[in-house]
């Protein structure tokens, strides 16, 4: 190999591992696999929450304090397709803080190593709707 063959080959060479990004490619470049970044897993999906549990003894989690929440029904949890969470919906007869009835309010929860995380009013193009729901 003369020089100037050798000095194109060491260029290709310094360009190939300035392309892999320090001398590593990700996991579906054309490398050897010693070369190669491996591809993360996704994180392991959590067991399903006791949700009858969780709301039960934290209603204050999901309903203000002088909502005085009766007749809490609860729905199955279902995986968050957002992470490795849970939702539910939480379904109760609310007092309004001067003593009024609300009605029936249904509400999601998020739930995330048994932790209600946060909780939303449901609207109308809410599934909580048509949800099952079990008296807590």
């Amino acid at each position: 190999m003369g020089q100037g063959q050798l000095s194109i080959a060491a260029l290709l060479a310094a360009t190939a591992l300035m392309l892999g990004g320090c001398g590593l490619a990700d996991s579906h470049a054309v490398w050897p696999e010693a070369l190669k970044v491996k591809a993360s897993e996704p994180a392991p999906l959590e067991s399903p929450p006791d949700v009858k549990k969780l709301v039960g003894t934290k209603l204050d989690s999901v309903f203000t304090a002088g909502s005085q929440p009766t007749h809490v029904r609860v729905s199955a949890p279902l995986h968050d397709p957002r992470g490795t969470g849970w939702t539910a919906c939480v379904r109760a007869e609310l007092t309004s803080v001067i003593g009024k009835p609300l009605g029936t309010q249904t509400y999601r929860v998020f739930i995330n190593d048994s932790v209600i995380l946060d909780r939303r009013l449901v609207g109308e193009d809410d599934n909580c709707l048509t949800e099952t729901y079990t008296p807590i």
